[in-house]
């Protein structure tokens, strides 16, 4: 008698296969690891780190300085590599990728914003030379160039400062210059790493503006590195990492109040891994002197957590 699966069955399974993580992600890490080693020194900057960003998102990492959110922004960027786990950006696998193909990676499907303006544009070039020139390495023709150049500069505030250099320019319409940049060929993500960490309030709105419509009217997925709270404050989702993994999120929602006016409403949550680890946030453990151990009781519909109390015993 034969016991093989005839095709119908083969097809039954198939379709009934788990969805794999993040398949249909924008951006999708997965246990994701890095570790420096030098000079003897091992430091492991991310620990397993999990982390979906969807298409068209605005996502603000934050975190305590060391807490990772810099190296996996690298990482994202290509400018890294990892040493373990799974990184997806726009279905490029930064793991396994040879240095044209990650050459090409930087180069078309993701844009990068730093925080010091000095590193992001040419200083003899003018605003509009500065656009043009990714799009001069990718091929594009002159007239193209030109008119895709200044319309961007259009979009993000700078269309007057177009034949003026960064010498000329305020830091502001410097990091709005590099937005355009950072945009010119079309990119499908933009990172940006502090982007108004050395501006003054008013000039840090009005870069996060222009990062705004980058991601609402082109559609560019985009995530920020920040410490500024009123970019924290004013994202689709922020996103906090604590000691190499990702550790709460805050969701934002649009709705309407009694009045018919819109208001944005915003709910924190701590993140489950997919490995089951929670980090607890160190204010609720401090005040209830949790550390070691803590016991665990499954309720109806919740999960009771105390600290141990099983040396006060024997005290």
């Amino acid at each position: 008698m034969n016991d093989a699966p005839n095709l119908a069955e083969l097809e039954r399974r198939a379709g009934a296969r788990a969805s794999q993580y993040g398949e249909n992600a924008h951006i999708v890490c997965d246990n994701l690891v890095r570790i420096y080693r030098t000079e003897g020194v091992e430091v492991i900057a991310l620990q397993g780190l999990d982390l979906l960003v969807g298409k068209g998102e605005m996502v603000a990492l934050v975190g305590a300085s060391g807490s990772g959110k810099s190296t996996l922004l690298n990482i994202l960027a290509g400018l890294d590599v990892p040493t373990a786990g799974v990184a997806r950006v726009a279905d490029a696998d930064l793991l396994d990728m040879s240095g044209r193909e990650r050459l090409r990676f930087r180069r078309e499907l993701v844009g990068f914003v730093w925080q010091q303006t000095g590193r992001n544009l040419l200083p003899y070039l003018s605003a509009a030379e500065n656009v043009e020139m990714p799009m001069r390495f990718a091929g594009r023709g002159r007239k193209d160039r030109r008119s895709r150049a200044a319309e961007l500069l259009e979009l993000m505030g700078v269309g007057h400062r177009a034949g003026a250099r960064p010498a000329e320019m305020s830091g502001g319409e410097q990091q709005r210059v590099s937005i355009a940049v950072a945009v010119a060929n079309q990119p499908k993500i933009i990172l940006a790493d502090e982007p108004t960490g050395e501006l003054d309030t008013a000039t840090g709105a009005e870069v996060f503006g222009a990062l705004r419509r980058a991601n609402r009217e082109l559609g560019v997925t985009t995530v920020i590195v920040t410490h500024d709270p009123d970019v924290a404050g004013n994202v689709d989702r922020t996103v906090g990492i604590r000691d190499g993994r990702t550790s709460s999120e805050i969701l934002r929602r649009t709705t309407l109040d009694a009045d018919g006016r819109e208001e944005i409403v915003a709910a924190e949550y701590a993140v489950l891994d997919r490995a089951g680890r929670l980090q607890l946030p160190r204010e609720f453990t401090s005040a209830l002197e949790m550390k070691d151990r803590v016991r665990l009781a499954l309720e109806t519909d919740h999960i009771g957590v105390w600290p141990d109390r099983s040396h006060d015993d024997h005290r």
